[in-house]
């Protein structure tokens, strides 16, 4: 049998207090998730806004040149990149002669709730100034793009 002296010199952790840290780690797990969800989201819009300007360049000069800017591999505009060559973006070029032109990424292998499938759109107007945007929620939305 135990004495009383060993029983009170017991060491440990009782339930409740166990039950309490379990408890205190799941509330900030609660919080956490959600806000790393977002973060990510964030940063695979910024991926993809350096995906589409990275080609401005290339449009730039294709229009430049007189060339029609292209995303087929061989074309005398060809602006280094082909419709699905980036990881977040599926691209599209509008580049009507004469008016505004457009390079847009319709998001792709990101969150499929906030960010598949939403566009970012760089638009060069006639003057040569580009502009960013985005139908992306505005927490999303990256830095140099409204």
């Amino acid at each position: 049998m135990k004495s009383i002296n060993q029983i009170k010199n017991a060491k440990g952790f009782t339930l409740i207090e166990l039950m309490i840290v379990v408890a205190i780690i799941g509330i900030l797990a609660a919080i956490a998730l959600p806000a790393y969800q977002d973060y990510t989201v964030k940063s695979q819009a910024g991926s993809a806004l350096s995906e589409v300007s990275g080609l401005k360049t290339a449009f730039e000069t294709a229009i430049n040149t007189d060339k029609t800017p292209s995303l087929t591999l061989g074309d005398a505009g060809y602006i280094g990149q082909t419709k699905t060559g980036g990881t977040y973006c599926d691209l599209a070029l509008v580049t009507a002669a004469g008016a505004d032109r457009t390079i847009t990424c319709t998001l792709e292998g990101g969150n499929a709730d906030k960010f598949n499938t939403k566009t970012l759109t760089l638009t060069r107007n006639t003057e040569g100034v580009w502009t960013c945007s985005t139908t992306l929620d505005a927490k999303f939305k990256p830095g140099n793009c409204t």
